[in-house]
């Protein structure tokens, strides 16, 4: 979905599909008709914006088989979809009934890591709308903290130098540019701007760059525009932007009951406090109980909020999407499926109700209509 700011500045608008399970290409083409041609009546919309996520296995496969890269494209297009974005952080079976920390493996210590990043990018240059400047492929800030001796470090930043390579050939091939994106994320190597900073220093920022995940930058308790500010500082794109909001909580204390839950099996949902605490999970928070308020790595719906005393980041959101200089903004709500119930949808009608709410929210915040 294409929008314009107030200043006039076009931008893409997209949805993540890594909240819907399908990996391979049967069950991708299935969930368009399914989920993304219904959001796409439901706004409107002559176009509709997709930040796709493919599995590595359905992608190794879309890599070598220029055929059925065309394919997909054909099936985009009757359908009145695009794509200019990839959601290339989870590897495999993101939706699986455990994630966890699975979610960070293989990281940016691995080959493995390097070629299916790789084949995202070969794969979103037959996507790309002709008319699109650039892609962008999003992934992991380079692995979750621990361990991380010099040895794996030093790995990591070979592996991006390889990457680099790989896209500038991707570029000189086809004409068309595609740039990378490392997603802060609380607990990892890189959770924060200043470190996100350090990891790409020295780095081609030509073709790599952040993605802003804006719930992870809330649960940093960072403010939008020092962080946007210490990027630019330092030469670093912000490359793609992730709308997407965390829980908060004034008094967990007074909240348990309801944090209780959200407390779920199948994702990660890191814990930071005001003061600066942290833990890696909501049920850690919860058994250590450190004074409030939190934030809480759990996106919940940009449009509407959580039950009460519960709140959500959607300010710092506004703060954010206020000051950031990014033409590609995909909203990631992956945790429809966990939400607690009487939130949760039950039948792929509400989900594609919710997605397209959340995206009418997002078009009103982006082009100034909201009140």
């Amino acid at each position: 979905m294409r929008v314009h700011r107030p200043d006039g500045r076009p931008v893409h608008l997209s949805y993540c599909t890594n909240v819907h399970p399908a990996e391979d290409l049967s069950g991708i083409i299935g969930q368009l008709d399914t989920y993304a041609v219904a959001v796409r009546e439901r706004l409107g919309a002559d176009v509709l914006g997709l930040g796709l996520w493919l599995a590595a296995p359905v992608a190794a496969v879309l890599a070598e088989d220029g055929e059925a890269r065309r394919g997909l494209r054909r099936e985009l297009d009757v359908r009145g979809l695009e794509v200019v974005t990839l959601n290339g952080f989870p590897y495999e079976a993101f939706q699986a009934p455990v994630v966890k920390h699975a979610v960070y493996r293989p990281d940016w210590t691995t080959p493995e890591r390097l070629d299916h990043t790789l084949n995202l990018a070969r794969i979103l240059v037959d996507l790309l709308p002709a008319d699109a400047d650039r892609g962008s492929v999003s992934t992991l800030p380079l692995a979750w903290r621990e361990p991380w001796p010099a040895e794996r470090r030093d790995a990591a930043r070979r592996m991006l130098d390889r990457l680099a390579e790989g896209l500038s050939e991707i570029a000189w091939q086809t004409g068309r540019v595609v740039r990378v994106a490392f997603e802060p994320e609380p607990g990892c190597v890189a959770e924060t701007s200043a470190q996100a900073v350090d990891m790409l220093a020295g780095t081609d920022t030509d073709r790599l760059g952040v993605c802003l995940d804006l719930a992870h930058l809330a649960c940093a308790w960072e403010e939008p525009k020092a962080a946007v500010d210490r990027l630019a500082a330092a030469g670093i794109p912000i490359v793609k932007v992730q709308v997407s909001a965390a829980l908060e909580v004034a008094d967990p204390v007074a909240a348990r009951p309801v944090l209780q839950r959200y407390a779920e099996p199948r994702f990660l949902h890191q814990t930071r406090t005001a003061a600066g605490h942290a833990c890696d999970d909501l049920d850690l928070a919860l058994a250590e109980n450190p004074p409030g308020p939190w934030r809480i790595h759990f996106h919940v719906p940009l449009h509407a909020p959580p039950a009460p005393p519960l709140t959500a980041t959607t300010p710092l959101l506004r703060d954010a999407l206020a000051v950031v200089d990014c033409d590609h903004f995909d909203v990631e709500t992956y945790t429809w499926d966990v939400l607690p119930a009487g939130q949760r949808p039950t039948s792929p009608a509400e989900l594609a109700d919710g997605i397209a709410g959340e995206l009418a929210w997002t078009r009103d915040q982006l082009t100034g209509a909201r009140a």
